[in-house]
């Protein structure tokens, strides 16, 4: 019987050294392709900010011209909970 092969780890979709582990915090994973000008990514971050409540945590610009960014906003805050009686 021939060794199974192994599967390969499953990628993070954030660098190890960026911290999404917040409970205050719901963080957005996003990746920009190298074609994607500088004043092009602006914009999109802006409209996302815009509309949907992100702001702007963390960006790591890679040597190939793509970059990672990390977007956050608050969490809704939960309802409390109500005893029935």
């Amino acid at each position: 019987m021939a060794p199974r092969a192994r599967k390969p780890a499953p990628r993070r979709r954030t660098p190890t050294d960026w911290d999404t582990s917040s409970p205050e915090y719901e963080f957005l994973p996003l990746r920009l392709p190298p074609d994607v000008t500088r004043i092009s990514a602006s914009m999109r971050l802006s409209i996302q900010a815009e509309f949907g409540g992100w702001e702007l945590s963390r960006v790591r610009l890679y040597t190939d011209g793509s970059r990672r960014v990390l977007l956050r906003r608050k969490r809704p805050p939960q309802p409390a909970a109500s005893s029935a009686v």
